[in-house]
């Protein structure tokens, strides 16, 4: 919903800030005041192209627009801005347009600098403008679609078609590399079949470089490993004078003399610990000089061994320790070749992913098919009373020579705005208010189903007037029960099935003209409604008429 719009020196407005109520606001005003401009500000700030510099208020460096609205209903925005960066407050979102007087446009979306792409993404989910000089989005074949499908109830069936289709072309797509990249493929399948059968070979292990190396080390220092332990048990326990003999001596003589001084006797304590720490490692080094094995055969068969290692890990550019994890990896290359060769299993997978898809379109078909018939029955219906008698508007189904990823045809909404016309596409409607009552009708048709929040008609009255205004006057009344609703029209009938009434107007000052808005009270309202109705004479009995009108439509109750 939108909350609020701020504009500033946007051609004849100087400063404006309007705050938005749900339901159905009307906004009237004099021929000239402004009440298009105010809609083409909040169509730049939607995404619309800006036309230069010609938009910012004359004597003024730049046009400055903001529109605020409410997106805590709608979880798959709040998610897109995440995903972009550009959240912002908890529930809202704020758009802006700054236009400078070279033309030089700015977007921005939560205060961050944002692409005009995405101004009007965002744009096109929040608000239609249906008139003249709007950016429509019924007229596009997406929209189309999408309402067609909510109308039928078909959304999740349309997003399962989507994903069938996705697996579908990736399963073709993998064919077709197959049969394209065959023959080097097999190439690169004999490259690793030879480099695995070759590094298999050696029947390498993880670690085995490591605990190789050590091994090697001991081995090529057993005769100095031996030595030095053969020498440090001589000098602690076999030697004259060796270290155990002498630490016995002393210990002898302190032991004598330890009745003389009791402080003595820590000494003695801490000598002993010594003295059976040595014993231990005297048993230790014997124990390890005893399993010393100089084995020149074995240290020959580890030095061929790690030369083997180190030249195939030279061969493929790796460390000898990375020979294990390389043959794994190919192994797994070679095993994803294998299957991305396999042209039968590839096609098999292809051929049932297209009956997937096909399955699931047959089913978007005829729910589209059933749902079309429907729905055009009653926006025909609905344009009769809008003074489009003997129009015809139906949904077409365009088959599609290759099924897409949105089913198996295209989605067009027709019509004939006269008895004996043929049929066109939508978009290609030249009358502009034909077009915003096509677009009335429709909305009131899928009010229940639609998904834009915000909806402004541009003068959907003109050309009509009389009975046929009351209608469209409680058409959008009626409308405004499901959306908020803005329309600007020139119709008492219609002005006065407002649920609020703003008032355009214009004022010179300073040799300059402004535009100006403001809401109306109900005193107000049957003023301007007089005015609507009585021209440049109002008269008491004008008076008395629009009070009669305004009393009317705020007591009828209205159905879509």
């Amino acid at each position: 919903m939108l909350l609020s719009l701020s504009i500033k020196d946007f051609v004849i407005v100087d400063e404006l800030a309007l705050d938005f109520a749900s339901g159905f606001t009307v906004l009237t005003g004099e021929t000239g005041a402004g009440k298009s401009i105010i809609l083409d500000a909040l169509g730049l700030a939607l995404g619309d192209r800006s036309e230069g510099a010609q938009v910012v208020r004359e004597g003024c460096d730049r046009a400055d627009i903001s529109a605020r609205f409410a997106i805590g209903q709608r979880p798959e925005l709040v998610q897109w801005l995440s995903d972009n960066e550009l959240s912002g407050d908890d529930g809202e979102l704020l758009l802006r347009r700054i236009v400078d007087k070279n033309g030089r446009s700015k977007s921005l979306i939560n205060g961050q600098q944002a692409t005009l792409a995405q101004l009007k993404l965002l744009g096109d989910a929040l608000l239609d403008i249906h008139g003249q000089h709007a950016h429509q989005s019924l007229a596009r074949g997406e929209t189309q679609r999408t309402l067609l499908d909510a109308y039928a109830k078909a959304d999740t069936l349309a997003r399962e078609v989507e994903s069938a289709w996705q697996e579908w072309q990736q399963a073709r797509r993998a064919r077709l590399s197959a049969e394209k990249n065959a023959q080097q493929t097999q190439s690169e399948r004999e490259r690793l079949d030879w480099q695995i059968g070759e590094v298999a070979s050696l029947d390498t292990r993880p670690e085995e470089w490591e605990t190789l190396n050590q091994q090697h080390d001991r081995l090529a220092n057993a005769s100095e490993l031996l030595q030095s332990s053969q020498l440090a048990i001589d000098a602690l326990s076999e030697m004259d004078g060796n270290c155990l003999s002498v630490l016995a001596g002393v210990q002898n003589r302190l032991g004598k003399l330890a009745h003389l001084d009791t402080r003595l006797a820590e000494v003695l304590s801490l000598l002993e610990s010594v003295d059976a720490e040595l014993h231990e490692a005297v048993h230790g080094l014997r124990d390890y000089a005893g399993r010393i094995d100089e084995d020149p055969q074995q240290l020959e068969n580890m030095t061929r061994r790690l030369d083997a290692l180190m030249t195939m890990a030279r061969k493929y550019r790796c460390q000898p320790q990375e020979l294990p994890e390389r043959l794994a990896q190919w192994q797994r290359q070679l095993s994803e070749l294998d299957a991305a060769a396999d042209l039968e299993a590839l096609s098999a997978a292809e051929h049932e992913a297209e009956l997937a898809y096909r399955a699931l379109a047959d089913k978007l078909t005829l729910a589209r098919r059933k749902a079309a018939g429907l729905l055009g029955r009653r926006v025909a219906d609905e344009m009769q009373t809008l003074a489009m008698s003997g129009a015809r508007f139906e949904i077409a189904l365009l088959p599609l020579e290759t099924p897409g990823a949105h089913g198996q045809e295209d989605v067009e909404y027709q019509v004939a705005t006269n008895a004996g016309t043929r049929l066109q596409p939508l978009g290609k409607i030249a009358s502009g208010g034909e077009l915003s009552r096509i677009s009335l009708a429709l909305q009131v048709a899928i009010s229940q189903v639609a998904r834009v929040p915000t909806l402004i008609f541009d003068e959907v009255d003109v050309g009509i007037g009389g009975r046929v205004a009351e209608v469209v006057g409680r058409k959008l009344k009626a409308l405004g029960q499901h959306y908020q609703v803005l329309s600007v029209t020139h119709l008492p009938q219609v002005a006065s099935c407002g649920d609020q009434h703003w008032q355009v107007s214009k004022e010179t000052r300073k040799g300059q003209t402004l535009s100006r808005i403001r809401v109306l009270d109900e005193t107000e309202r049957v003023q301007e409604i007089a005015r609507m109705l009585g021209g440049v004479a109002i008269t008491e009995a004008t008076r008395q008429h629009a009070a009669e009108m305004l009393a009317l439509n705020a007591g009828r109750e209205t159905v879509a």
